[in-house]
């Protein structure tokens, strides 16, 4: 890395596995104090304990990131601790599929609830002490790292409610790009996109909260959750590879950060459908085998 890392803060949320955990020890090895958010409490425990025998400074945090107040309670923890922060990665993220008609109410509070609100809390939390490190220091730097994915690029079938939340967040790091250029150049925002990459997301409804509990999986679902977990626990990339991309880009100033760059040619195609006015393009015309399978599966 050619950034000196030493000593400067970073937050994390999602930080107890997958991209989270894997910045979390990147950052340790550098020489960062590190804030690990997460829900998951004892897997946070577990994490800290490791992150803190890498000899980091370690301020453990377990959190909703859906929630208002706790997020802001851990920019109130981050300051009183160890100031304002150099990198924020905003992360945490939860995964939902099925037919977008068959998400209920309850889908879409938890699944927008986690993976936009999140980040927008995050954004709205932290930006303004980074601005203000800035402002009283001209060799301050900072960058903000938001997690979408390549869903959010492609919107392919029978994940509506994870793809809809993650162009959201395409949208909101975008936009935080360009009201950042207007008036500092000091803190700057990053895009994440990955594609499938083994990190658990499949496994996300264990920490789905009560007051948000789904009923019985649809079809729809229960193939969609299927489908989600061969592809992620197949994922020949690996979370610590995505997250030293993390990194990199930081180095290079660079906003787009994609795991999977081949997964960018469904993305140009998606575009001049937009920009030709024509209807959009069959997913699987490349595994046509995949399109059928799934087509059969649905309509039983």
């Amino acid at each position: 890395m050619n950034t000196n890392w030493q000593g400067r803060t970073a937050v994390i949320t999602g930080a107890a596995s997958g991209f989270g955990l894997e910045a979390c020890r990147i950052a340790a090895r550098a020489g960062m104090k590190v804030v690990m958010a997460d829900v998951q409490a004892q897997a946070l425990e577990l994490s800290a304990a490791e992150i803190a025998g890498l000899g980091a400074e370690v301020l453990p945090f377990r959190l909703d990131v859906s929630k208002a107040a706790e997020v802001e309670a851990l920019g109130a923890a981050t300051m009183a601790r160890f100031g304002a922060p150099h990198f924020v990665f905003n992360n945490a993220g939860v995964g939902s599929g099925g037919l977008v008609w068959e998400n209920s109410a309850a889908d879409w509070d938890w699944v927008l609830g986690v993976n936009v609100l999140g980040v927008a809390h995050g954004i709205r939390v932290f930006t303004p002490l980074m601005l203000a490190a800035a402002a009283a220091d001209p060799a301050w730097r900072g960058h903000i790292v938001n997690t979408a994915s390549m869903a959010g690029l492609l919107n392919p079938p029978n994940m509506g409610v994870y793809n809809a939340s993650k162009a959201a967040v395409v949208s909101l790091a975008e936009t935080l790009h360009q009201d950042l250029s207007l008036v500092t150049e000091q803190v700057r925002a990053h895009l994440l996109c990955p594609y499938f990459v083994p990190t658990g997301i499949h496994q996300s409804q264990r920490n789905r909260p009560a007051d948000l509990a789904g009923g019985a999986p649809t079809r729809s679902q229960r193939i969609a959750a299927a489908m989600t977990e061969k592809a992620v626990v197949g994922g020949r990339v690996t979370a610590a590879q995505v997250a030293q991309m993390v990194f990199d880009a930081m180095d290079e100033r660079r906003f787009y950060i994609y795991s999977h760059p081949k997964g960018l040619a469904g993305v140009q195609t998606l575009m001049e459908d937009r920009l030709q006015q024509r209807n959009p393009s069959d997913p699987f015309k490349d595994r046509p085998e995949i399109g059928e399978q799934l087509r059969a599966a649905l309509r039983g």
